[in-house]
């Protein structure tokens, strides 16, 4: 999996694949995420694996951008 980019609206955190796949997660499952002001919403860095915010300490996968519960 390979970002392209992230962003976020009042609801939900998207990202986008470079293949152009887009998943999207709702922000009041991280309550840091969800409390957190626009910059510290966007500075982030990202890793082989995810998405890290060091201000908020708050991690999430790209993988879990694309599980859905069977």
């Amino acid at each position: 999996m390979y970002p392209k980019r992230i962003w976020f609206d009042n609801e939900q955190i998207y990202l986008e694949l470079k293949d152009g796949q887009i998943g999207f997660l709702p922000l009041r499952r991280f309550s840091r995420l969800y409390n957190a002001n626009k910059h510290q919403r966007e500075n982030y860095t990202l890793s082989p694996f995810g998405i890290h915010w060091k201000e908020i300490d708050e991690d999430l996968s790209f993988e879990g951008f694309f599980y859905k519960e069977r």
